[in-house]
């Protein structure tokens, strides 16, 4: 019995919509990144890109379990003395609550070069509304 491997030209591309409104933001994370990398397939292969597109809507009512709103601490630093940023989830809902979603997705995919080209099929909207209806994607509900 041979091992099977996925060829990159083989692989059949879904959309799926997340909506996260009232959802636990890992519990979004989860299922998305799960889908980005293709886990979901009976023919996923670690070294090809075997995922869907995912499109999460409503990320702005994502909630966040227990006090992390806010204690959790989101930091980055400029690499320039005094450059370090440090910001809570509430206040980057309140500048750009996409981010919620996608730091949280970025967390879950590998730091390389196929990490990037999965997690480059992720579209996230702050609305229920989003440009994607013409690839007809499939509602996927989170548990």
């Amino acid at each position: 019995m041979k091992t099977f491997s996925a060829k990159p030209h083989e692989v059949e591309r879904k959309w799926y919509v997340i909506d996260a409104k009232g959802k636990v933001l890992g519990q979004v994370a989860v299922e998305a990144a799960r889908l980005l990398r293709g886990k979901h397939k009976p023919t996923f292969t670690t070294h090809v890109d075997t995922g869907d597109f995912v499109v999460v809507i409503n990320a702005d009512q994502v909630v966040l379990s227990g006090t992390k709103e806010t204690s959790k601490i989101y930091s980055r630093f400029s690499g320039y003395v005094g450059g370090q940023k440090v910001e809570t989830p509430a206040k980057i809902r309140g500048r750009k609550p996409v981010l919620l979603v996608e730091y949280a997705v970025w967390g879950m995919i590998p730091k390389t070069r196929l990490g990037r080209e999965q997690y480059g099929k992720l579209k996230v909207y702050a609305g229920a509304e989003h440009p994607h209806e013409a690839q007809n994607p499939v509602e996927y509900t989170v548990r």
